[in-house]
């Protein structure tokens, strides 16, 4: 078994088991995938997990929508942040990461596309997720690199960790509008009753 298969194989129990301390020693300065202008009047926080399905359906159906409306428009700037819920989403997480960062947007997309496929029906979700890398350029062992770095793989458990005691997040989606929770449907009529007033 390969390294990087045996790195998404660690039971989620021990994944997230992390003591505060054990977070604290971890660095976690990984960069925010930002979309939008930086000098937008309105900041959207999206915590989400790869394999939330109601995480897909909101960048499958809604987020065009609110991109072509809202963050397109230069009127709010849209924050994604990583909110993994298993091992699995650490990794695809981590597939997203891989190179310089610069196919990032579009690879989270193509995850939350293909989801289903890769995260709830396939019998080896790693080589579905490897197939997916390989379209979008990457080597197979420049993938391997990535799936299997230990010091990526507990920044992002530990950046997670950091969220849920700075934002509570209860489920996933969980969305922040200018530093206070959306409560209500994460559907376009729900941001546009939560962008009113805000944004002109």
């Amino acid at each position: 078994m390969g390294i990087a298969r045996r790195t998404l194989l660690i039971a989620a129990a021990t994944v997230f088991a992390a003591t505060a301390a054990h977070a604290q020693a971890i660095k976690t300065d990984l960069p925010d995938l930002v979309i939008g202008k930086p000098d937008a009047p309105v900041v959207i926080e999206e915590y989400a997990s790869l394999t939330c399905n109601h995480c897909a359906a909101f960048h499958n159906d809604v987020l065009p929508q609110l991109k072509a409306k809202y963050i397109d428009t230069g009127k709010v700037r849209f924050v994604y942040r990583d909110y993994p819920l298993n091992e699995l989403a650490v990794g695809a997480a981590m597939l997203a990461r891989c190179g310089d960062g610069s196919k990032r947007e579009a690879i989270v997309g193509a995850l939350f596309k293909t989801q289903e496929t890769w995260a709830f029906k396939a019998k080896s979700p790693l080589q579905e997720l490897y197939k997916l890398g390989l379209q979008f350029g990457f080597k197979q062992t420049e993938m391997e690199g990535c799936l299997s770095n230990e010091i990526m793989f507990g920044a992002i458990v530990a950046q997670r960790d950091e969220f849920d005691a700075k934002v509570k997040v209860e489920g996933t989606p969980t969305f922040v509008i200018n530093g206070k929770k959306l409560e209500g449907p994460s559907n376009l009529a729900g941001f546009d009753k939560a962008l009113a007033g805000l944004v002109k």
